[in-house]
């Protein structure tokens, strides 16, 4: 396997990048102590399909978002 090399990030060539957002509540609430760090990891991903849902209207009659995210995706995303 081949070494990987990675720059530093001059000036504003990071706001490039898009992140994942993960609830705080669920690494600091007594609740949510034995999710997996992976649980957690994917709830940020779908929280993200969310965000993509609501662009593009994909809610019901009750205007609760939903979104559509195969196991196949989530296998990728998460690797």
């Amino acid at each position: 396997m081949g070494e990987i090399n990675f720059s530093y990030y001059h000036g504003k060539e990071s706001e490039k990048f898009s992140f994942f957002r993960i609830p705080k509540v669920l690494y600091i609430d007594p609740i949510f102590k034995n999710l997996s760090s992976d649980a957690k990891v994917l709830y940020g991903i779908l929280l993200d399909r969310m965000e993509l849902s609501m662009k593009d209207n994909w809610v019901d009659e009750n205007n609760r978002v939903y979104i559509y995210f195969t196991i196949e995706n989530i296998m990728e995303v998460m690797g």
